[in-house]
């Protein structure tokens, strides 16, 4: 019985390691450049966009807990401290905001009525053409801001404190041209889901 035993137990992970072997068909390739693909595989491929998504979920958790400290939802934060940080460079419009977060105008429109409508900022009509509409931060919008500064600091200070400055600068550059990209990849399957439906 014992020897039973024994046998038993030698055999089990030869057994397991034989069953993790087994033969998987392969998974059709997500992108088929050379550069994205190690070994043939797109492996990394997937875990670097996945990474993508992770680091997205995670930002995104951020955003909504700095927007709660000062009583307004994600968006409408993200809204507010690009107009604060635009207006350090000039006049800032619904255009100038829209192009900045890669957003329609009608959605930002929107989003600054409602932070109008809260006091979070003013519009006033432009001096050099009245159908244009200069939007600037109101005094409760700054001291909104100033007040979510301390934490903000900490919090961006940990969320970025893997990267060096070489890497951050690297980074920065990257992520443009992914932008960039990205946006022809969503007219291209706009344009192939099209033709799909055409069929």
């Amino acid at each position: 019985m014992a020897r039973d035993a024994l046998k038993l137990a030698k055999t089990a992970p030869a057994n397991g390691r034989h069953k993790s072997r087994v033969a998987r068909a392969p998974l059709p390739l997500t992108t088929s450049r050379p550069e994205l693909l190690v070994g043939g595989r797109d492996k990394e491929f997937r875990h670097l966009v996945h990474s993508l998504f992770g680091f997205a979920a995670h930002h995104e958790r951020i955003r909504a807990g700095h927007a709660k400290v000062i009583g307004l939802a994600g968006i409408e934060y993200t809204v507010l401290i690009s107009i604060a940080h635009l207006s350090q460079d000039g006049d800032v419009n619904v255009k100038t905001v829209a192009d900045h977060l890669y957003l329609s105008g009608a959605f930002i429109t929107a989003v600054t009525g409602r932070l109008l409508a809260r006091g979070f900022i003013e519009k006033k009509a432009d001096a050099g053409d009245r159908r244009r509409v200069t939007l600037t931060v109101s005094e409760k919008g700054r001291a909104a801001l100033e007040r979510l500064a301390p934490i903000q600091r900490q919090v961006n200070d940990v969320e970025f404190g893997a990267l060096t400055r070489e890497e951050f600068m690297a980074l920065r550059g990257i992520l443009d041209r992914l932008i960039e990209s990205g946006a022809r990849a969503v007219a291209l399957q706009n344009y192939l889901l099209a033709q799909r439906e055409t069929r």
